[in-house]
């Protein structure tokens, strides 16, 4: 793979990133102290930026904070079918961006639940998550602490 291409997961770690799956993403804090919460996420692929997963967080909360001062993050996908299969991620946050309109979550609820999402009175913000390393564990063909791109 060229240096600089675009990461691409393999075929069946992205079918499990492309379901509604329960998923947890973890911040640090100003101490360095993790801090692990549930979300929802989407696996957005493209030509430019290759795989990459997309969260979108109400503007009040802490985690925007942590991910603005420290991109580093980890999520942690579990197969909905058995969570012994599972796929996480350590990454960090390449892009962030306002969603005024809130496109970027209602992608989201539409995902999980099948409708817009509801809250419509708060600010929301987009954020992209570049993939470093790759763990899978159960019906996964990722090996533990796989590089991106390798």
């Amino acid at each position: 793979m060229a240096e600089n291409a675009p990461f691409r997961l393999p075929d069946d770690v992205r079918a499990l990133l492309a379901k509604p799956n329960p998923a947890t993403i973890t911040t640090l804090r100003k101490d360095g102290a993790p801090v692990s919460v549930a979300t929802w996420y989407l696996l957005d692929s493209s030509e430019e930026h290759g795989d990459r997963i997309h969260v979108n967080m109400d503007q009040g909360r802490k985690r925007l904070g942590h991910l603005r001062r420290d991109p580093r993050v980890a999520l942690t996908v579990l197969d909905e079918a058995g969570w012994y299969t599972h796929v996480s991620l350590t990454g960090h946050v390449e892009e962030m961006a306002d969603d005024p309109d809130l496109a970027g979550i209602d992608r989201l609820a539409l995902h999980y639940t099948g409708s817009p999402y509801k809250r419509r009175d708060r600010g929301r913000v987009d954020a992209w998550i570049a993939i470093d390393k790759v763990h899978g564990w159960g019906r996964t063909s990722i090996a533990a602490g796989t590089p991106a791109g390798s």
